[in-house]
């Protein structure tokens, strides 16, 4: 087993590359399953997939055969409030969960982060924020607290916002499959004969560039100052 104590599951690689750009790349198994991990000293990242399911299977494997101290949720999120743009990074000191109302406490940060099954429009981000009072929307965040609680492990979240409020990131059906992962062909075949939306497509790819850089900074921080504590939240 690895003797690795820092935990970062994130759903795409593209959140975190600039951070894991240089880590170590190792390929494992767990149930049968493969996955890729990033490797740097006593920090390990996995990028599972989309959603609280595919959250939920990087969190078993990156436990079973890292066993970590601190879980980190990390990767985009969509803005509930309007003081939040794209690429600023909130560190929530809740999250909940959309779809059963339980919650988390990270121990840190401010503000509440909720969780949702899938991606919110902007009408479905307003209902959100009232209901929860929560200033971003993510879809993994709770699946990894409730594994890191199970576990007996520290959670904490950092979230980088990639659609603001009033923005809704344009959707392909299909284009993300039941495994969580994203087709990118899928998702381009499905805009070519949208024309309406390339705008849209446009500026989700240059927020999302700028969240994956200001994300990486502050998980790097996060790691050092976990390090520096021996990694007690």
């Amino acid at each position: 087993m690895s003797e690795v104590r820092i935990a970062i599951v994130a759903a795409m690689e593209r959140e975190i590359r600039p951070l894991i750009v240089s880590w170590k790349v190792v390929r494992r198994s767990h149930e049968g399953r493969e996955f890729k991990f990033f490797e740097d000293g006593d920090a390990v990242a996995v990028c599972g997939g989309i959603g609280p399911v595919a959250a939920r299977r990087a969190c078993q494997a990156v436990f079973a055969l890292y066993a970590p101290e601190v879980v980190i949720s990390a990767g985009f999120a969509g803005a509930l409030i309007s003081d939040l743009h794209a690429g600023d990074v909130a560190i929530p000191a809740k999250v909940i969960d959309s779809g059963d109302g339980s919650s988390a406490e990270t121990g840190t940060g401010a503000g509440t982060l909720v969780s949702a099954a899938t991606i919110a429009s902007p009408g479905q981000k307003r209902v959100l924020a009232e209901k929860y009072q929560a200033v971003a929307v993510d879809m993994e965040a709770a699946a990894v607290a409730k594994g890191a609680q199970a576990c007996g492990m520290s959670f904490a979240a950092v979230k980088a916002i990639s659609d603001e409020l009033d923005f809704e990131i344009p959707v392909v059906e299909g284009s993300v499959d039941a495994q969580g992962e994203l087709h990118e062909g899928r998702f381009i075949a499905g805009i070519a004969w949208q024309p309406w939306v390339w705008g849209r497509v446009a500026r989700t790819a240059k927020n999302s560039s700028m969240a994956a850089k200001n994300l990486s900074v502050q998980l790097r921080v996060m790691i050092e100052e976990l390090q520096a504590s021996g990694h007690e939240m």
